[in-house]
C-alpha cells in the first residue's frame, strides 16, 4: 500500500512561505468539532499552551480576531479596549465561514479571506511556542508567538478571563 501524503492546510503553505518554523498535528475528531480542552488532552499538551481562535465584530462594524488559551474565555471588555473599540461582540456561527473562510473548530489567526486587526492574549509570551487550529478540523499547528504575531501583524493584551484551573 502506497504512503499516506501529507495533507498540508493553507495555514501550513502560509507558514512554509513565510518561512516560519512549526510543527503540526492530527487528531481524531469523527464526531464533528472537538472543544479546545478535549484536543490539548488528545495531543498530549497543557492546555494553558493551546489556543483558539475566536472572530468578533466591533460597535463600528470591524471584524477583530483574539487567540486565546482554550480553558479560558474572552473578555469582551478588555478585547475592546484593546482593538480601541467601544465594544464587541462575537461573531455569530453561521457569519464565520463568509467572513473568515473557516468552520467553527477549524478557525487559525493564519490564512483567513482578509487579514483583520488580531490580538493574541499576552500569556502567550510565557511560552516558547503555542499551538493553535492548523486551518480545519482535526489540524493543529505549534508556532512561536513572536513568529505569529509578525505574519498576521499582531500584538497582544491581557485579553482572557477565568477558565478551568
Amino acid at each position: 500500500m502506497a504512503k499516506e501524503k501529507e495533507t498540508k492546510t493553507n495555514v501550513m503553505r502560509i507558514l512554509d512561505r513565510a518561512k516560519i518554523p512549526y510543527r503540526h498535528y492530527s487528531y481524531e475528531h469523527e464526531e464533528g468539532a472537538v472543544d479546545g480542552v478535549s484536543v490539548a488532552r488528545l495531543l498530549g499538551r497543557n492546555p494553558a499552551q493551546v489556543y483558539k481562535t475566536l472572530v468578533t465584530r466591533g460597535a463600528g462594524g470591524g471584524f477583530f480576531v483574539f487567540v486565546i488559551p482554550v480553558q479560558e474565555e474572552l473578555d469582551l471588555k478588555a478585547a475592546a479596549r484593546a482593538v480601541g473599540e467601544k465594544s464587541v461582540s462575537m461573531l455569530h456561527v453561521n457569519e464565520l465561514l463568509p467572513t473568515t473562510g473557516y468552520v467553527r473548530g477549524g478557525c487559525s489567526p493564519i490564512g483567513m479571506k482578509k487579514q483583520f486587526p488580531t490580538v493574541v492574549d499576552e500569556s502567550c509570551l510565557s511560552f516558547d511556542t503555542i499551538i493553535f487550529s492548523g486551518g480545519r478540523i482535526g489540524a493543529q499547528v505549534e508556532v512561536a508567538p513572536a513568529d505569529l504575531l509578525r505574519l498576521v501583524g499582531g500584538s497582544t493584551a491581557p485579553v482572557a478571563i477565568g477558565g478551568e484551573a
